[in-house]
């Protein structure tokens, strides 16, 4: 669940922290009392464009940090698997950092990027914000809802076909390659024996331009090697006072006095051991300097050859590893090409194979919508009565054997009567916004009871309802966060009454400076936030007792859940 929210110098907000509850969190306050600011500053911490000019004014930096209390194993295996670190206590910790010219994010202190934290949140809320009923008018959008309810029981088939689906259009692309003319087929398998013969004449050996190249620096640079190793050869033995002398003179020095002490026959055996080394070095580097005589036409043939080798790395490849393998997809092209009608026939034969598969594949992830399809018909159905929706008929159309693609061949489609006598149509006519609102709560009720999400966001879901709806809507939030958190921003006293937790946000001046700020409410405070959400414009005992009322109603539905 989300524990906590913490907002500092964003828009209108200087500083606050709200620390949630489970079950049904609501957030009321007078219009542009900035509302709005607290989804969105969610919405910030969890991936969402930021602007600079969100930073409040005068502000170096806005601050969003969610904290999380991740408590379910499988939650906690899932996070690992994706391989966010976690508190001890279970702690998931979400901060993002606003500046003018940059937007950093972090996970438990941890550097992180946006496709992380949308991995995140994708396993820890679900934000429903008022655009989103919209969503609901697409019918691309239908098949995506139903395959959700579908889970597990899809997902398999689903991905075996999207890996079908990929094999066979290669297929069909291929085959669309073949179906050339004779001259363009002649060109091509021209130029490929080309390619082909140019690296096979070339002869290439893995390692050799490295080697290579390791002998050309060798020989452009033998002049400065010859002067500087003839210099050692001079100073270490072949000059006068040589470090070779110098050290023959030491030895014998020594050995003159060994007789009277045994340290210094110990000294004088260590240095006849050194005038050894420096012999068989002097000698050493004196073959090495007859070793280094230069040959021009070893230079020459080891500069072309490297020509060679870059060139054929250049056009083919970047490295002499892919340029062989450049040649190995040649020969089976050239043997395609060669052999087009026969390779042609052949891949004929296999595409018509994938294809089978994939249409068995479509036939039985259709089946599953269908089945899964009318379980989802029930499920509305009942959540949609629950909603107010009297006389509702609900209608899941999965028209199958339509074109094949990566999810099958079926086309769904949401139909719905919300009337008497109405013929059902698609939820693209539906005009009225509060019949959207309910249709898109009904559908994340529905989906709630499958995923395993636990904390759930509603952004003026009661947008165009009133009244005795309002109630039904308000019953069917409080049944939601019997199984889920529930945080839910209202303008409704109906759905205000059903909190467990009830927020102020409200707009003040400080210091010449408008501010919003985000406060739990008391008992006390929470009867009058009803009372003024009644339209009152004076809180009488009369309109207290009227939000008292709704308070008693919330609470003794909750004792049905």
């Amino acid at each position: 669940m989300l524990v906590s929210l913490h907002v500092k110098n964003l828009a209108l907000i200087t500083e606050t922290e709200v620390h949630f509850k489970e079950g049904l969190n609501i957030l009321s306050g007078e219009t542009g009392a900035g509302k709005s600011i607290i989804i969105g500053s969610i919405n910030l911490a969890l991936g969402a464009k930021a602007d600079k000019d969100l930073i409040r004014n005068g502000a170096e930096y806005a601050l969003v940090e969610l904290v999380f209390q991740a408590e379910d194993e499988e939650m906690l295996d899932a996070l690992k698997a994706l391989e966010i670190p976690v508190e001890d206590d279970g702690l998931v910790i979400i901060q993002r950092r606003i500046q003018p010219n940059r937007s950093t994010f972090k996970i438990c202190g941890e550097t992180a990027v946006q496709k992380q934290i949308k991995a995140v949140s994708a396993l820890l809320i679900d934000i429903h914000g008022q655009h989103e009923n919209q969503s609901l008018l697409y019918k691309k959008n239908h098949m995506e809802i139903l395959d959700a309810f579908a889970g597990e029981a899809l997902l398999q088939v689903k991905e075996a076909l999207s890996a079908d689906y990929n094999a066979y259009m290669q297929m069909k692309r291929e085959l669309g390659g073949l179906n050339t003319d004779e001259g363009e087929r002649a060109k091509e398998l021209s130029l490929a024996e080309f390619e082909y013969n140019e690296i096979e004449e070339a002869a290439l050996r893995e390692g050799e331009d490295e080697e290579l190249e390791a002998l050309y620096r060798k020989m452009s640079n033998s002049r400065q090697i010859v002067e500087a190793a003839g210099r050692a050869y001079q100073l270490t033995g072949n000059a006068e006072q040589s470090a070779a002398d110098m050290v023959g003179h030491a030895v014998r020095d020594l050995r003159s006095v060994e007789g009277y002490d045994e340290k210094a026959k110990a000294l004088a055996d260590e240095l006849e051991n050194i005038d050894v080394l420096l012999n068989d070095f002097n000698r050493g580097i004196a073959e090495y300097i007859s070793d280094m005589e230069f040959d021009a036409q070893a230079f020459a043939d080891t500069e072309e050859r490297l020509n060679t080798l870059n060139r054929l790395k250049l056009k083919y490849g970047g490295s002499i590893a892919r340029v062989t393998a450049y040649q190995a997809e040649l020969a089976g092209k050239i043997e395609k090409l060669q052999n087009a009608d026969a390779y042609k026939a052949e891949l004929e034969e296999r595409l018509a194979g994938k294809q089978a598969e994939l249409e068995t594949l479509c036939a039985k992830a259709s089946d599953i919508r269908s089945k899964e399809a009318k379980r989802l018909e029930k499920e509305m159905t009942d959540a949609l009565t629950d909603l107010n929706f009297l006389d509702v008929q609900y209608e899941i159309q999965v028209r199958g054997q339509q074109e094949l693609s990566a999810s099958g061949y079926d086309d769904v489609e949401f139909m719905i009567s919300t009337n008497p006598g109405e013929p059902l149509k698609s939820l693209g006519n539906v005009a009225s916004g509060g019949e959207l609102s309910r249709i898109m709560l009904a559908l994340k009720t529905v989906l709630a009871s499958r995923d395993k999400i636990p904390t759930m966001i509603f952004d003026e879901i009661d947008a165009g309802i009133s009244g005795k709806t309002a109630w039904k809507v308000s019953e069917k939030l409080g049944r939601i966060s019997r199984s889920h958190q529930v945080i839910c921003i209202t303008h409704l006293p109906q759905i205000a009454a059903m909190a467990d937790t009830h927020f102020m946000i409200a707009k003040q001046v400080i210091d010449n400076a408008t501010v919003t700020d985000i406060n739990k409410m008391s008992e006390s405070q929470t009867v009058d936030e009803l009372a003024r959400m009644l339209g009152s414009d004076e809180l009488t005992d009369t309109v207290r007792e009227n939000a008292r009322e709704l308070i008693r109603s919330a609470k003794a539905k909750k004792q049905e859940f």
